[in-house]
């Protein structure tokens, strides 16, 4: 994570009441780059070089493509007739740029939606023959799927026009295994626009989530755990936003195509324990972050302070190093914060700022070097202050990942990792537990269990959670209110056997709510390579538990 000199004070800290309202529209709204560890991304195809701005006259000549539809690596045929005899022509391609948009504020982030941009690439120049003619032979390449126009051009103008249409593949590996094997999907073809861009993913017919490609031209890929009894499951990959298009045949792109492929269960191997799956550490292509101003800090100070680590779960360990800072004597350390949640957002104020203490230190040679843990509180980006009465000396970052809390029995022993019988007995601690019960990760049919998380943040990108059960869509908890510590309830169904719930990241879209902001509110199943946050530096898992069903 980069390093910040003297940079990381929240702006509300300084206000006077503290109080933070809604944001009803977009105060910075910022297009996205996408991270520069994204693997497998294809590149610009081609030649990669862009082409130079042509006109396209009313009347051309047409190219003849064959086939007319064809997907990623497939021979195609580009064929030009009528044209000036022994003329050079440019072949050209026309393909996109696509990503995601982000409104950043010094105490939130938003999500604002997502932006293409169409352009032309060269495929190759080439030279007319002497009756005016050609036929060049290429390959599909590897690039977002979909209409593709492809021009003739001599001298910046467009002689001849043709076109392809890209569809998508589906390829699942493995094809068999026991009940929480992982299944990898890979789907090409996805597009750069609304429409084209987005594909639903199905288990025997049950809605699993959303798979985006824009950051990887097109090829979507991700990977979900095998559930169900012994025998064939299918997955489908469907045309959609979020859910399935389903009268395809209807619509302004009838040649879209969905997929479907299958994955054999060989048996039930029994639960497997708890399990935190991170994105890969990615550089951030933006600065900002959530808490992080300016305001407050000493104008002379030339402190620096650096986390180690920087990030980490709550009730984990860093250690505060500071050297340079001016002031002698007793400073605090402060730990930067938000109180509030997104549904009071209507009455005018959504959350406070909330400083809480983390110990204070003696400075005598303007060096501080401390281990503190991290608080009990909401995840996220947060900022490390050490402060001088009310004078900012130095801060620094700090990364809260979200984690599955370990319940012990009253001795201290963890039993499970986040899994519990639900306590429905409505007493003042079942509340503060938020329900939560007796660990144990084995449940008669029908009963009410419980999951538990730690570190949930407060911004659009991660104030939630999409949770599916046996790879099918249930709903979402959410840990703003409740400081980040997230208990989700569900039923134990399904029938005898083992059972896989998985949490992942979604794109929140409800209060403070903006327009044109697509594939809200469901599960994104490509948040390793394809998610808006990655930019910004969050990282944020896809978690997976398992019981069992008892008779």
């Amino acid at each position: 994570m980069k390093k910040y000199r003297g940079l990381a004070v929240s702006a509300v800290a300084v206000m006077a009441l503290g109080l933070i309202a809604p944001a009803h529209a977009a105060d910075n709204p910022v297009k996205l780059i996408a991270p520069k560890e994204i693997v497998d991304v294809p590149a610009i195809p081609f030649t990669g070089l862009k082409a130079q701005n042509f006109s396209t006259p009313a009347t051309m000549v047409n190219l003849e493509v064959t086939p007319t539809q064809a997907v990623l690596n497939d021979p195609i045929t580009i064929t030009g007739k009528g044209l000036t005899p022994n003329t050079p022509v440019t072949l050209t391609w026309s393909t996109s740029d696509a990503t995601w948009v982000a409104d950043i504020q010094p105490a939130t982030v938003n999500y604002m939606g997502t932006s293409y941009s169409k352009f032309n690439v060269v495929i190759a120049t080439i030279t007319t023959d002497a009756l005016g003619g050609f036929a060049y032979k290429t390959r599909v390449p590897s690039d977002f799927g979909g209409v593709h126009d492809i021009y003739a051009v001599n001298n910046d103008v467009a002689l001849a026009h043709g076109g392809i249409q890209v569809a998508r593949t589906l390829k699942i590996s493995p094809s068999s295994g026991p009940i929480g094997t992982p299944i990898t999907i890979e789907y090409t073809g996805l597009g750069p626009s609304l429409y084209a861009a987005g594909s639903a993913v199905y288990y025997d017919g049950k809605y699993t989530g959303s798979m985006q490609a824009r950051w990887t031209r097109g090829t979507a890929r991700t990977t979900i755990l095998a559930t169900g009894p012994v025998g064939k499951h299918f997955i489908q990959t469907n045309e959609a936003i979020s859910f399935s298009y389903l009268n395809a045949m209807q619509s302004p792109v009838p040649f879209a195509n969905s997929e479907m492929g299958t994955f054999t269960v060989t048996k039930d191997s029994g639960i497997f324990k708890p399990r935190v799956i991170y994105p890969p550490a990615m550089t951030p292509t933006v600065d900002q972050r959530t808490t992080l101003s300016s305001a407050g800090l000493d104008p002379a100070t030339k402190a620096n302070m650096t986390l180690a680590p920087d990030h980490g779960i709550v009730g984990s360990k860093f250690t505060v190093q500071v050297s340079g800072i001016p002031t002698k004597g007793t400073h605090t350390l402060v730990w930067s914060t938000v109180v509030g949640n997104r549904v009071n957002c209507t009455t005018g104020t959504c959350w406070v700022y909330n400083p809480i203490p983390l110990g204070t230190v003696e400075v005598t040679d303007g060096t501080v070097n401390k281990e503190v843990t991290v608080p009990d509180h909401l995840g996220g980006f947060h900022v490390v202050q050490v402060k001088s009465g009310d004078v900012v000396e130095a801060q620094q970052v700090f990364y809260v990942r979200e984690s599955i809390q370990p319940l012990t029995d009253a001795s201290g022993k963890v039993i499970t990792m986040g899994v519990a019988k639900a306590d429905l007995s409505g007493s003042t601690e079942a509340f503060a537990r938020g329900g939560q019960g007796t660990p144990t990760y084995t449940f008669k049919e029908g009963e009410e269990f419980t999951l538990s998380l730690k570190g949930v943040g407060w911004t659009q990108m991660d104030n939630t959670l999409a949770v599916a059960y046996d790879n099918s869509y249930v709903g979402y908890g959410c840990g703003f209110n409740s400081n980040g510590y997230l208990v989700v309830h569900l039923k134990a169904l399904g029938g005898v056997g083992t059972h896989i719930i998985s949490m992942r990241p979604l794109l929140y879209t409800q209060q403070p709510s903006f327009a044109n902001t697509p594939y809200g509110m469901v599960p994104i199943l490509t948040s390793e390579r394809d998610l808006p946050g990655l930019a910004l530096g969050y990282q944020i898992p896809t978690i997976y538990f398992a019981i069992k069903v008892v008779k």
